[in-house]
């Protein structure tokens, strides 16, 4: 099960429908094109649209599989106590002094540009269940940082 806000849930369904509705049928129409011109034994633009189809429906899937598993969290009933799911957090390294700030989401929200990161990295996983004023170490492939929680707020 994937917890994960409105937002992320919407976005999903709207890849899903873009997919099915113009993805798959433009993939439909390539391999007959494809299919037209002859000898499919040795038709390596036919090959290659087969594969494009295959991965197409293999991505309709998943992402079917992740919509059927996706909880919706009511963000109005989340505390800012804790860490935890959708919480934002501001944070200061305690070795530079810099400061950060990040959105806990679900691993088919995250996007680093926008600051949102998954539950599973392990900045978040450091995070979870942890206080404002809290200081946290956190492994990270480069190391160990110290972390201090300066405000938990819902993203």
């Amino acid at each position: 099960m994937a917890y994960m806000s409105q937002e992320g849930y919407d976005k999903l369904v709207a890849e899903l429908k873009q997919l099915e509705s113009v993805e798959r049928p433009k993939a439909s129409a390539a391999i007959a094109e494809a299919r037209e011109k002859g000898d499919l034994s040795e038709n390596s633009e036919y090959d290659a649209a087969k594969e494009a189809q295959a991965h197409l429906e293999d991505k309709i899937n998943r992402l079917k599989m992740t919509i059927a598993e996706a909880k919706v969290v009511d963000t109005s009933r989340l505390s800012t106590d804790a860490v935890q799911i959708l919480s934002k957090v501001e944070m200061t390294n305690l070795t530079n002094k810099a400061k950060m700030t990040y959105t806990i989401v679900s691993e088919s929200e995250a996007n680093l540009r926008e600051g949102k990161i998954s539950i599973k990295t392990p900045i978040a996983q450091g995070l979870l269940n942890h206080k404002v004023g809290d200081e946290v170490e956190v492994k990270i492939p480069r190391g160990t940082i110290k972390l201090r929680i300066d405000k938990i707020t819902v993203g």
